[in-house]
């Protein structure tokens, strides 16, 4: 039998390679020519150098090392954190599981696959399904632990 930590840990493994995964695959067709255009939403190719709308594009090929030792860092802290992992293990699990694939693409395509182009009424930045991820993982992570746990607290007082 499982204890709770060894739970926690199988689900974050099972979310990161399930987002890894459908990201990668994703991206995959993008990169065999998948295409569509549309009044709202078109999906184009581009190579995204940089992190969020290519900022820090200069940093150019020392930029994945720097990701790596950011991953790398907030795992060994999150490994220490053994309460917060196993609390939010799936949010982890969606936001490790996208970096790494963003991560991946730097060492095999010189840049993060990017394809999702919004454009209804205003230019967005383009963006892919595991930028999606990391922000609906960390979204769920803040509303669990502070915007739940101040009701829990409210309900307890």
């Amino acid at each position: 039998m499982l204890n709770a930590t060894q739970q926690s840990l199988l689900v974050f493994i099972g979310v990161f390679f399930l987002i890894f995964g459908v990201d990668q695959a994703i991206k995959h067709a993008i990169l065999e020519g998948f295409r569509y255009e549309s009044l709202v939403i078109d999906i184009v190719l581009v190579f995204n150098k940089g992190v969020a709308f290519s900022l820090l594009s200069f940093l150019e090929g020392g930029l994945k090392y720097l990701q790596i030792l950011l991953i790398l860092g907030l795992f060994i802290f999150l490994m220490r954190q053994k309460e917060l992992f196993k609390n939010h293990a799936i949010e982890f699990g969606m936001v490790f599981g996208a970096g790494v694939s963003n991560v991946l693409d730097r060492f095999v395509h010189g840049g993060v696959v990017d394809y999702v182009y919004y454009h209804y009424g205003f230019d967005f930045a383009i963006f892919n399904f595991a930028d999606v991820m990391i922000d609906v993982g960390v979204g769920v992570l803040l509303l669990r632990q502070f915007v739940f746990k101040q009701k829990q607290n409210k309900i307890k007082a």
